[in-house]
């Protein structure tokens, strides 16, 4: 939800004792400086910096510089098409690299798109300096919140294009005594149809970068696009597919040396004590370091610190954690549900005195396990403490803060920390800031500092990067409805654990239900926690639409008609779900033992609706076909829109059915991809995915398909069983309900 401007700018710190005062007052000298920075990171060989986010150089290749991490959502060349649509660029000669983590590259698109209600942005003009201040103040270049299409190319990079243009345009006027109207571009060539005089953008940059930038220049219409809506060879795929893509776990330096840790098992513990020997007597041992809590071992090659450190055997504190479990943990949560401290978070008309005078009342309780990232690459980064400066090659979704992080940690200046962010081998919010990493970072400039003057590249096992997560939260909801004479919901009460602490968000269920509470209560523990692909939207989409699904059926109604009714004045949704219905053959006959199952989810200003077909085998579950229908917008990308919704429909998928974190005697029980299993390609269904074109704003596509894949799956088993999962991971959900079944049967 959208926020006004001078609530943001209060928010972020920007205002508070004259900060806006003393930003305009210093804004052209500290402007000035900024450029200077970015142009010093940027030009090279020749290049020119335009309009602050990309460079053109004397052979007319240009480098749109990207304030977003690579880990495969194809972004990078959505941006670049985007900046290249509006400035008239030949696509074969267009380059896309992430922005350096720098406070020069702070994407203050992401600033204002954030303050500022839809339809305003293009009122503030790509120059506006409060946006720039206050995203420099907050260090802000995260990736994640589907952000980067919808927010930084829609309100950034587009005008950013359009102004680098009009500025090649006024340095070929200038050179050429003419008007600017007179003079048109096309495939980095700027043309004066009048005389038949051309230039190429290469022969102009130089003039042009010291042009004034312009403020609010002007946007294609749609039916102009050349660009936007193709689908275009993404450079990074042939790369990719070739194996030649680097990533910060390729990263070689001479004399490099090699770390491995081993650190506490119950998060928050510390070292008490550990026999280094078995480490040091083996060969190409070079260190082992006490840490405050954790153990390293440095060795001359890889796999020698990985078997060195697996040798020692240190003792860790765990203290009260020690005796906290799964279970303990779920059971804390539904006693906070009974008596702890509700906080209010949402509220429409009167829940609660709806539910005490109706006549028919459902209350159900769901609840969702810890789930671990589980990306490819493991957590790796390079690093070298020379003359009191610190260089990091790694992976990053916030380079900026972490910049910030590792100068706070090695004790030096931010100017002493050189990060050099590479793309990521997934990620799904693992990699999102020095939270993510307060393990791993002060580990990583220990150790450095101890190579001194050799690089070393610090990689955790896959056993200590699953130890070691911030995983999604475990979760237990409590929801009751009241349903009217027409069997629709009048009242929606729901009571849920928190989620990160001070982070939580309300996510409005989308259905007209005139009555409508939201409460958190906190049950603490140990467990370090943090965002996964969707974030809140990934329980409390299961939460959800499982029990609107349950209402259905309770009402004895057809789930997708029920939610057609709940959704009946918002023409955008009843398409959506009507095109859903029809691409599945929804309400057709299936084979004996397979059901179908929808869940709806509007998010990031678009809107999906998945139907998906599954049943339940010996082996477990199995998913047979999903059909994702989807309204974001307009596409920039089709074919990686597309494969955006099928990988986040994959995710959701193998959340749901297997995926789960446990804890025992205060650790995680899980340490390799053999016992935290996700999807193969064997379980992986058939994937069909739909789009509406609309003149809705533009939406974001890399987390919409998590939410719903889970509950459809849930509903479609149910439909297939009669079984009601009201948990994940859904195979041991099913297995307990079928063991619950027989028990009753035979009790009669």
């Amino acid at each position: 939800m959208a926020i006004s401007r001078r609530k943001f700018l209060i928010g972020s710190g920007a205002v508070v004792g004259g900060g806006v005062l003393v930003g305009y007052v210093g804004y052209s000298s500290a402007e000035s400086n900024t450029h200077e920075q970015a142009a010093k990171l940027t030009e090279h060989n020749g290049a020119r910096l335009l309009a602050g986010w990309v460079t053109i150089a004397p052979d007319d290749v240009m480098t749109v510089l990207v304030p977003h991490a690579d880990f495969g959502q194809g972004t990078h060349t959505a941006l670049a098409m985007m900046l290249a649509e509006e400035l008239d660029a030949d696509w074969s000669k267009v380059r896309a690299i992430q922005a350096p983590g720098d406070d020069a590259f702070a994407n203050w698109f992401l600033a204002e798109a954030f303050s500022l209600q839809p339809g305003v942005l293009l009122d503030s003009g790509i120059a506006d300096p409060i946006f720039k201040i206050v995203a420099r103040r907050l260090g802000l270049q995260i990736t994640g919140g589907s952000t980067a299409v919808r927010c930084t190319g829609e309100f950034g990079l587009r005008r950013i294009g359009a102004g680098a243009r009009q500025m090649l345009i006024r340095a070929a006027a200038k050179k050429w005594s003419v008007s600017a109207d007179s003079i048109t571009t096309k495939d980095s060539v700027v043309i004066h149809a009048a005389s038949g005089r051309t230039l190429r953008y290469g022969e102009l940059v130089d003039a042009a970068s010291r042009l004034s930038v312009p403020s609010r220049p002007p946007l294609k219409p749609r039916e102009q696009h050349r660009l936007m809506g193709q689908s275009v060879l993404r450079p990074d795929i042939p790369l990719k597919v070739t194996g030649s893509f680097s990533y910060g776990i390729d990263v070689r330096l001479t004399e490099l040396r090699y770390a491995a840790t081993k650190a506490a098992p119950v998060h928050g513990g510390r070292l008490i004590a550990v026999d280094v020997e078995p480490a040091m007597n083996m060969k190409g041992v070079e260190t082992v370091m006490r840490l405050p809590d954790s153990v390293a071992v440095i060795a001359r090659e890889p796999w020698q610190a990985l078997q060195a450190v697996a040798r020692l055997d240190p003792r860790f504190s765990a203290g009260d954690a020690s005796a906290v479990s799964t279970d303990s943990l779920y059971a804390d949560q539904l006693i906070a549900l009974d008596r702890a401290k509700r906080e209010q978070m949402l509220k429409i008309g009167s829940a609660k005195k709806t539910l005490e005078g109706a006549q028919k009342r459902i209350e159900s309780t769901y609840r969702a396990p810890f789930l671990h990232h589980a990306q490819m690459e493991p957590i790796n980064a390079t690093a070298q403490w020379k003359d009191g400066e610190l260089h990091v090659w790694t992976g990053a979704q916030d380079a900026i803060t972490t910049r910030r992080f590792l100068a706070e940690t090695a004790g030096v200046s931010t100017d002493a920390i050189h990060l050099y962010t590479l793309p990521l081998g997934g990620s799904f919010g693992r990699k999102t800031g020095p939270d993510a990493d307060a393990i791993y970072y002060p580990q990583l400039v220990a150790i450095a500092k101890q190579c001194a003057p050799h690089p070393v590249k610090l990689i955790w096992s896959r056993e200590e990067d699953t130890a070691q997560g911030w995983y999604r939260p475990q979760a237990t909801t409590r929801i009751t409805a009241a349903l009217g004479p027409d069997g629709l919901p009048i009242a929606w009460s729901e009571v849920f654990t928190e989620g990160r602490p001070g982070r939580s968000i309300a996510y409005p269920i989308p259905y007209e239900i005139p009555h409508q509470l939201f409460e958190q209560v906190r049950a603490p523990h140990h467990v370090r926690i943090g965002p996964l692909r969707s974030v809140n939207s990934t329980q409390h989409g299961f939460f959800r639409e499982s029990f609107i699904d349950e209402l259905a059926h309770a009402a004895r109604q057809d789930p997708l008609h029920y939610r057609l009714a709940l959704m009946k004045n918002d023409a955008r949704v009843q398409r959506v779900l009507k095109e859903a219905a029809e691409r599945s053959d929804w309400g057709q006959s299936l084979p004996p033992g397979r059901g179908r199952g929808v869940a709806l989810h509007i998010e990031y200003e678009s809107v999906i609706a998945q139907v998906v077909e599954a049943s339940w085998e010996p082996t477990g579950v199995k998913v047979h076909r999903v059909v994702a229908v989807v309204d974001c917008g307009d596409l920039v990308h089709p074919d990686t829109a597309a494969q955006q919704v099928e990988g986040a429909t994959i995710m959701g998928l193998s959340n749901a059915v297997a995926e789960q974190i446990n804890i025992a005697e205060g650790a995680v029980v899980e340490k390799l991809f053999s016992d935290y299993r996700i999807f193969t390609l064997a379980d992986t269904p058939t994937i069909e995915v739909h789009f509406l074109g609309s003149d809705a704003p533009r939406g974001g596509l890399g987390e919409l398909g998590v939410p719903a894949a889970a509950p459809a799956l849930a509903n479609a088993i149910f439909a297939a069983t009669g079984l009601r999962a009201r948990r994940t991971p859904l195979n041991s959900a099913i297995r307990e309900l079928q063991v619950l079944t027989t028990d009753a049967l035979a009790a009669l």
